[in-house]
């Protein structure tokens, strides 16, 4: 038997002994050895990160940021970078807990009290019915574009049933390679587009002066492109992923913060990207982009005039890749969100089986997030679901912050990985914005109910 044989035969044996060591009272989390069989951590660059980061930013922050650069030009390259800066800190966050108690961020919240239940058990479920359609919607758009002998709906149900195979019988590691080749199609087209499209380069570091639009709302336009772009229940997905890379233990600590700030690095110059192109294309052609996601064909067609169809038809393979990253993203870690929900609800340990990538729990929610959103096509928008809709996911991220910052602190979390003050005061600022937004949005959402 070859040195490598051995290895391997030691790690499977290792992780057998482990699993015991698992289950017997006194064994301390920290002494778990992981699926590795022990050996030292080591980051690359295609991780639980990369993940994270792609499947947060789809069409609608595409949409947001490329609207900031065409009414505001550079001013607001500052929220940009703040809003990176973030999600790292919430990203952190829910990792550090995961990897420094053993614990999904799902056992947390349960142990802040039944509230937490009460909220997330009704919003995962009316999330995914509403976002299934819309993320398939989204991903169809530039395909009905340069392919019309489909309509819209019928390319949504194509895309909707890819990312549903995709992710159904495919396994972590498989979905973690394809999401690498979309982010690298995203970033090829939407970074190359910038570069053509000449960034004036004293112009973007003037914008790194924090100023405010004194237009009407435009504080409120400031603080969503800051905390909405990259924002979604997917943050909360990053403990999953890293247990399913394999990353269990406090070994992994310095890995997963490499690992979750390069992402999003990555993904700050991606966001970057549009700005540019928003501040020097769009402005520059004088046209009006649409609010929805269909601001991104309203691009398309300012491109291909000026352009040609080779950039035009460029950046729509990167929409369409920015948009399917999102829906297997979604399919893949919503459900784990899910699954690890509904097996606590039933009495099962997190990790059971039935909770993983392929359980039963885990595939109810695949099917939940394809098939039931597709009436939707039908039925257009019924608007008491999109209100509630809104109302619910409008306090998800003032959730995840402050609950974070109950997890992170106090009894809930080894001594030697609790926040600091430092951290205390990042995750505070994270918090009172989504506050501030969510407050807003929670609004906006049911204002129509009052006639508003």
């Amino acid at each position: 038997m070859g040195d490598d044989a051995m290895d391997k035969a030691a790690a499977r044996n290792d992780a057998v002994v482990n699993a015991g060591k698992e289950s017997q009272p006194g064994v301390s989390h920290a002494d778990r050895i992981d699926d590795d069989g022990g050996r030292p951590a080591k980051w690359r660059i295609v991780g639980p990160g990369l993940v994270v980061a792609a499947t947060g930013v789809g069409a609608a922050d595409m949409v947001a940021t490329l609207v900031a650069g065409s009414r505001y030009g550079y001013g607001l390259f500052w929220a940009v970078i703040v809003g990176v800066v973030l999600k790292i800190i919430l990203v952190e966050g829910a990792g550090r807990y995961t990897l420094a108690t053993g614990k999904t961020i799902f056992e947390g919240w349960r142990s802040l009290g039944k509230w937490t239940t009460w909220y997330f058990g009704p919003y995962i479920m009316i999330w995914g019915f509403v976002y299934g359609a819309t993320a398939m919607s989204s991903a169809a758009l530039p395909l009905a574009a340069v392919f019309p002998f489909l309509p819209l709906w019928a390319w949504a149900i194509l895309m909707g049933l890819a990312g549903f195979a995709m992710v159904w019988w495919g396994k972590y590691a498989t979905f973690e390679k394809i999401t690498a080749v979309l982010v690298g199609m995203m970033f090829v087209t939407v970074v190359g587009l910038a570069v053509i499209a000449a960034p004036n380069i004293p112009e973007m570091l003037a914008g790194l002066i924090p100023m405010i639009p004194s237009t009407d709302g435009g504080i409120f336009y400031t603080l969503a492109l800051a905390g909405g772009v990259g924002g979604t229940i997917t943050l909360a997905a990053y403990g999953y992923w890293l247990r399913e890379k394999g990353w269990y233990t406090p070994k992994w600590m310095k890995v997963m913060r490499i690992d979750n700030s390069m992402a999003y690095v990555m993904t700050g110059i991606f966001v970057i990207a549009m700005l540019i192109v928003g501040a020097e294309v769009v402005r520059s052609a004088g046209v009006s982009l649409s609010a929805s996601d269909e601001g991104l064909l309203d691009l398309y067609g300012v491109l291909k005039a000026e352009y040609g169809d080779v950039v035009g038809t460029g950046f729509l393979v990167g929409f369409w890749a920015a948009s399917f990253s999102s829906i297997i993203g979604v399919w893949n870690g919503v459900s784990l969100m899910f699954a690890d929900f509904w097996g606590n609800m039933r009495g099962k340990e997190s990790g059971h089986p039935d909770t993983r990538v392929g359980g039963k729990y885990f595939r109810f929610y695949i099917l939940w997030l394809t098939f039931p959103p597709m009436v939707l096509f039908a039925l257009g928008q019924p608007i008491g679901l999109i209100l509630l809709y809104g109302a619910l996911g409008s306090l998800f991220m003032p959730f995840l912050a402050l609950t974070l910052l109950g997890l992170l602190n106090g009894r809930r979390i080894p001594k030697a990985w609790a926040n600091k003050l430092h951290s205390n005061i990042a995750l505070g600022i994270c918090a009172l914005l989504f506050i501030v937004l969510g407050l807003r949005q929670f609004w906006t959402s049911l204002s129509p109910l009052f006639g508003g």
